[in-house]
């Protein structure tokens, strides 16, 4: 098993296991009620739901994002609540394309539990291997989950100002190429994105049916044309709301290019503040 993907027959073999614990991400920005709904209609069996506003979120004031990152300690009584301890293998996954589980990956990470990874293909390819949905909500033992928050894995929005013309440092944005350039803004008031900022669509980290990840190999490829010589780790991921820029994160992971960062307020929490500089186009 990979330490970043699991295959669909490889949590087959692992339902039920004790050790594993299975959560669905589903969700849609602009349907919020989406993922839960379907999770009640079937999942994965054994599968917990996580919901991105309520679980892998904070709480907004405003100027900190659409989606800021939740209190260390409150996601751990979360997580405990599910049954996820120090050993506990985790594999999250949803139906659109890995996004929304890579933020619950991502957050593992930062909290220092390494055992987490995604179903790569998600439900797509669970149903792919024949097998059906549960719609039974599965009860847990407790367990006990101690954060461990890895300061580094992220920065601020003050770190990102510091950093505008800074050749060593890339801004990659992995928002549609029509809202980086601010021909299109549908969920934020403000189009455009952070000057210096190279877009890279998380959905270009997908194979050509948009289902699994590309290949280690094609993924470094890809990358390796935009880092152009820098460090893996000078890099600052993200997105609309620091919740895709995750996925990016994850691919260069599995492409073996590690230590990006997340900026976690990401275009949302950016554009909130009418000093800091916008550019728009290409």
């Amino acid at each position: 098993m990979s330490s970043l993907l699991v295959t669909a027959e490889e949590l087959l073999a692992h339902v039920g296991n004790p050790d594993w614990r299975v959560f669905d991400c589903r969700h849609d920005l602009e349907n919020v009620q989406y993922g839960e709904n379907a999770y009640i209609k079937g999942h994965v069996p054994g599968a917990l739901f996580l919901h991105l506003d309520r679980d892998l979120s904070g709480e907004k004031n405003g100027s900190n994002g659409r989606h800021p990152l939740p209190d260390p300690e409150a996601f751990a009584r979360r997580m405990s609540e599910c049954g996820v301890g120090p050993d506990t293998q985790v594999v999250a996954y949803d139906n659109e394309g890995g996004v929304f589980a890579a933020r619950f990956w991502w957050m593992l990470h930062w909290l220092g539990h390494d055992k987490a990874a995604l179903l790569d293909g998600g439900l797509a390819a669970w149903r792919k291997v024949g097998k059906t949905m549960s719609s039974e909500v599965p009860t847990l033992p407790l367990a006990r989950f101690a954060p461990r928050p890895r300061s580094t894995m992220q920065v601020d929005a003050g770190y990102v100002q510091g950093k505008l013309g800074a050749r060593e440092t890339l801004v990659l944005d992995a928002r549609a190429p029509e809202r980086f350039t601010g021909e299109e803004e549908i969920l934020d008031p403000v189009a455009g994105h952070i000057p210096g900022a190279i877009n890279r669509f998380w959905f270009d980290n997908l194979d050509d049916n948009g289902i699994y990840f590309k290949s280690p190999e094609e993924l470094r490829a890809d990358f390796h044309d935009l880092l152009a010589g820098r460090d893996p780790a000078s890099v600052v991921q993200q997105c609309g709301s620091g919740v895709t820029a995750c996925h990016n994160i994850l691919a260069m992971e599995i492409a073996g290019l590690k230590g990006s960062k997340l900026y976690p307020g990401s275009w949302s929490e950016w554009c909130a503040d009418p000093a800091r500089p916008i550019a728009t186009g290409e």
